[in-house]
């Protein structure tokens, strides 16, 4: 069996996992880039083999998009710990794809990762001395300082939550 199928009719990748081949790939890749894609028949249902009906999504789309009130929106740090199980775990990217449970694993890695940065925020401008007295007194330099905390929190939370 091969390692790796695409769908001539949709242009999903799938990947062999055990038995079972596997979607990979987001809304907006194709098998091949360069081969026009037919939308109409992209966007219903269709399996490439019987046994591959149970796993494959009703469309191209998954669970990343479409912000409704029950599935609340993703945001950066989620997309981008998207991007690294893409990336790196194929296997517990196609997993959660497949359970149907991404959109809620990213939403929650999201919601971490936002309470994580504003912590670490507060907690760093507050050691370095940053306060508002310190804005009404010279604004660019605060600027300056919150500018460099904000970005050495969200190198810390790649790192440490996302893996990144």
């Amino acid at each position: 069996m091969e390692k790796y199928i695409t769908d001539p009719r949709t242009g999903w990748k799938y990947e062999l996992v055990g038995d079972y081949y596997l979607p990979i790939g987001t809304r907006f890749e194709t098998a091949d880039q360069d081969a026009p894609v037919d939308r109409e028949r992209a966007n219903t249902p269709t399996a490439v083999s019987p046994e591959m009906s149970q796993i494959v999504p009703s469309s191209p789309t998954d669970d990343l998009s479409n912000q409704t009130p029950d599935r609340p929106a993703i945001g950066h740090f989620g997309r981008a710990h998207a991007e690294y199980l893409k990336r790196t775990q194929r296997h517990v990217y196609s997993q959660l794809v497949a359970e149907g449970k991404l959109g809620s694993y990213l939403v929650h890695i999201d919601k971490q990762a936002n309470a994580m940065l504003d912590l670490l925020i507060r907690q760093m401008a507050e050691r370095e001395g940053v306060t508002e007295q310190f804005k009404a007194a010279d604004q660019m330099e605060w600027v300056r300082r919150m500018n460099s905390i904000g970005n050495r929190a969200i190198e810390i939370i790649n790192s440490e939550l996302l893996n990144c």
